[in-house]
């Protein structure tokens, strides 16, 4: 029988032993490319394995930052121009990062995010708003938060279109757009994994999900060094 000495010498013990990091892994990509369906694989996985794990996605994850996103999904925010709604998602992750973000990753949690600063990037960008102020709105809104890992599902626009098109009633403000915009955002996003090969990790999204899912935690596996686990499917 435990004495109540054995209890709090391990309770110090677990408190001494240092807190695994919290970790950031954002999923990016063009319409149709399966974030969501495979970050919540990924977390489902990574919770396997002892991971305490938070899924979220941009613009949302606060109340804030959901109405933002109703807001400019819904096309209501399309008169105030590129710049505009590159504000808005900035004002969006400044409240993300600041309520749910960092304060999961301070815990040692793992954050899944389903967009991030990347995607501000490749859509923002490719309407037009300057690089530079891009990059200024990013540093106001994460600070030093980036992430740990990024992947990126890449898949051919007419086939990422077709599948947005099969699960949605109808288009958002951003699907709705021209082939040659969305091929502009693709672009951006292999252009972005091609400067950050560190960080980002460029996946296949035409192939079969299961294929796609045992990509992505290879990729975590290897970077993040997370044990093995079985995987039940």
């Amino acid at each position: 029988m435990s004495s109540a000495a054995d209890t709090i010498d391990r309770d110090r013990a677990r408190a001494a032993r240092p807190r695994r990091p919290g970790r950031l892994i954002t999923f990016e990509g063009g319409e149709g490319g399966g974030k969501t369906t495979q970050l919540l694989r990924l977390a489902e996985r990574l919770k396997k394995a002892g991971v305490a794990v938070i899924a979220t996605r941009e613009p949302g994850g606060t109340p804030l930052a959901e109405a933002i996103r109703k807001f400019v999904l819904s096309g209501a925010a399309r008169s105030l121009g590129a710049e505009g709604e590159a504000i808005l998602f900035a004002a969006a992750r400044a409240d993300h990062v600041d309520r749910l973000i960092r304060p999961a990753l301070d815990r040692g949690d793992w954050v899944l995010c389903d967009r991030f600063t990347d995607s501000t990037r490749a859509y923002q960008g490719a309407a037009g708003v300057d690089p530079g102020i891009i990059r200024a709105l990013e540093r106001v809104a994460v600070g030093q938060t980036r992430p740990d890992l990024t992947i990126i599902l890449d898949l051919p626009v007419e086939i990422g279109l077709s599948r947005a098109a099969s699960r949605n009633a109808g288009a958002d403000r951003f699907e709705a757009d021209p082939a040659d915009i969305h091929r502009q955002r693709r672009a951006i996003f292999l252009a972005i994994a091609r400067q950050e090969p560190e960080r980002c990790v460029v996946v296949d999204a035409s192939r079969p999900e299961s294929e796609v899912t045992a990509a992505i935690w290879q990729a975590v596996a290897e970077r993040l060094a997370v044990r093995p686990v079985r995987n039940d499917g």
